[in-house]
C-alpha cells in the first residue's frame, strides 16, 4: 500500500510530528490514509482464505508491510507473516491481527460480497467468508504500521506487527510460537489485539482488565454397548439410552459441582448412534464444547466428565474393555484471553484520548475462545490486552434497540460491519495505544 507521498515525507521529516500525538493531527493522518485502506479492506473481504490456506493474504500483507520499509519474515509457523521496525532503544510492542476466513458462503447481498469458493480440508466444497472480522483486524493492522512511522518521532523502540494464520482453528498461535516467535525476534514487552464486535456499535470500543475470553476444549465421547434386536432390549446394553443418561447427567457438573462463582459450559452439540428403527448399536458417539475462564475449572471439568461417563457405563453392568472414551483434543484446546490489568488500563486511557469517554465502554467476559491468549502464556509471561472493535452500523445498531430484533452474529452469512467507521476508529484506537505503550 502507498500513502500519499507528501504528507509521509513531511511526516518523516519531523514536520507533522510534536514530541507526543495530539488526538486531532492523528485524525487528519488517518483521514489521508482511510481511502486506500478501504481498498485494501475490499480486497481482503473478495478474496478470503480458509484456515491453513492464507497464501496469498500473506503475501499481500508482507507486500504492504515492506512498502512501508519493515523488515519482513513470510511463511512463520505457516503463512505468517512477523514484521520488523526499530526505531532507536526502547521497548517492544507487539500488536497482533488474525488472516483466515470461515467456510461461509456470505449472504449479506453486498456488492462486495465474497464469492469465492474452494476446497476444505475433507475436500468438500465451500464458500469462503471473512464472517469473524479478520478482514477489518488486517487492514486496522497496516493502518496502524503507517501511523506509527509517520508519527514515528513520538516513539522510540521496535515495533513488531504480527499477521497470524488459523486462529479459527486455534492452530495459528501455536504454530508461531513454536517455530520461534520469542525467540527469532524481540521477545515483546507489551502485547496488543482487538477484536470485532457483533454487538458493540462502530464509532466506539469495548474493554475491561481481566478475563476477556474463555478457556476452549473439543471432547469426544464414546460410549460403547452391548446391541442387538430392538425387539428384545433385555438381551442388550443400549449404549443409546447410556448415552442420553449420560448428556443430561454431564448437565450437573456446571450446575451442581463447579461453584458458581465460576463461569462454564458444558455443551453437547453432536450425537450419533444407530443405524436403523429396530437395530441396538454397540456405539454412540457425542461431540462436545467445554468453556470456562479459570483454568482449574477446565481441568475439574474434564475430570469430571469422564469419572460420570465412567460410572454411568459401570451402572450399567458394562465390562471394563468396554468404558468409555474420553478424548481431548488437545490440539484445538485454547487457553482463556487474561487482560493484564495494569496495562489494560493504559491502553484504557490511551484509546480514551483519542475516542472519547463516551466512545469506550467496558467490556464484559465472554464465552468465545480466541488463541490470542497464548502470546501471554509462554515463559515470558508478557503482558497482553485485547478489546472489543464496534462493527455494528450505528442505525441497525439503534433500530435493534427499538424493535429487539437480534443483529447478526461473528460467524453469520449476514454479518457486514460498517467497515469504514471501525476501521478508522480501530486505527485511531490501536495507534495511539501502541504509541503510549512505548513510554515509561
Amino acid at each position: 500500500m502507498t500513502i500519499d507521498r507528501k504528507l509521509f515525507t513531511l511526516a518523516m521529516a519531523g514536520l507533522l510530528v510534536t514530541s507526543s500525538v495530539h488526538a486531532t493531527k492523528l485524525q487528519d493522518s488517518i483521514k489521508v490514509a482511510m481511502p486506500e485502506l478501504e481498498s485494501l479492506y475490499l480486497h481482503l473481504h473478495q478474496y478470503p482464505e480458509l484456515s491453513y490456506q492464507e497464501k496469498a493474504t500473506s503475501a499481500r500483507l508482507a507486500m504492504e508491510f515492506t512498502k512501508l520499509g519493515f523488515d519482513v519474515t513470510s511463511n512463520f509457523g505457516g503463512y505468517g507473516v512477523v514484521a520488523i521496525y526499530k526505531n532507536g532503544a526502547g521497548p517492544t510492542v507487539m500488536v497482533r491481527a488474525d488472516t483466515d476466513g470461515l467456510p461461509i458462503t456470505e449472504q449479506t447481498g453486498k456488492v462486495y460480497a465474497s464469492k469465492v469458493k474452494t476446497l476444505d480440508a475433507n475436500n468438500n466444497s465451500v464458500g469462503v467468508m471473512h464472517g469473524c472480522g479478520h478482514d477489518v483486524h488486517m487492514t486496522t493492522l497496516v493502518g496502524t504500521a503507517q501511523q506509527l512511522l509517520i508519527n514515528k518521532d513520538s516513539w522510540q523502540g521496535t515495533l513488531m506487527m504480527v499477521a497470524q494464520p488459523a486462529e479459527e482453528v486455534g492452530g495459528g498461535a501455536k504454530a508461531m510460537l513454536k517455530q520461534g516467535l520469542f525467540t527469532q525476534f524481540p521477545i515483546p514487552d507489551h502485547i496488543l489485539g482487538l477484536h470485532v464486535s457483533a454487538s458493540v456499535p462502530a464509532g466506539k470500543v469495548a474493554i475491561a482488565p481481566g478475563y476477556a475470553l474463555a478457556n476452549v476444549d473439543s471432547v469426544d465421547i464414546t460410549i460403547k454397548g452391548k446391541g442387538g434386536h430392538g425387539a428384545y432390549p433385555h438381551t442388550t446394553i443400549d449404549p443409546v439410552v447410556l448415552a442420553s443418561r449420560t448428556v443430561l447427567a454431564l448437565q450437573t457438573i456446571s450446575s451442581r459441582e463447579v461453584s458458581p462463582l465460576e463461569p462454564n459450559v458444558i455443551t453437547v452439540g453432536s450425537i450419533h448412534g444407530g443405524s436403523k428403527h429396530n437395530i441396538i448399536g454397540n456405539e454412540v458417539k457425542l461431540q462436545l464444547t467445554l468453556r470456562s475462564y479459570n483454568p482449574e475449572v477446565r481441568l475439574q471439568q474434564i475430570a469430571a466428565i469422564k469419572r460420570i461417563t465412567k460410572g454411568i457405563a459401570m451402572s450399567a453392568g458394562l465390562p471394563n474393555a468396554l468404558m468409555p472414551e474420553v478424548f481431548v483434543d488437545e490440539t484445538q484446546s485454547i487457553p482463556s484471553t487474561y487482560n493484564n490489568p495494569e496495562q489494560t488500563l493504559r491502553v484504557q486511557a490511551s484509546i480514551t484520548k483519542v475516542l472519547g469517554s463516551d466512545n469506550v465502554l467496558k467490556s464484559e467476559p465472554v464465552m468465545a475462545g480466541e488463541d490470542f491468549g497464548l502470546y501471554g502464556l509462554t515463559a515470558h509471561q508478557r503482558p497482553i490486552t485485547l478489546f472489543w472493535l464496534g462493527a455494528v452500523p450505528p442505525k441497525l445498531y439503534e433500530l435493534s434497540l427499538k424493535s429487539g430484533d437480534t443483529l447478526p452474529s461473528l460467524h453469520s452469512s449476514q454479518f457486514a460491519p460498517d467497515y469504514p467507521l471501525a476501521i478508522s476508529t480501530g486505527v485511531h484506537a490501536m495507534s495511539q495505544a501502541t504509541i503510549d505503550l512505548f513510554k515509561p
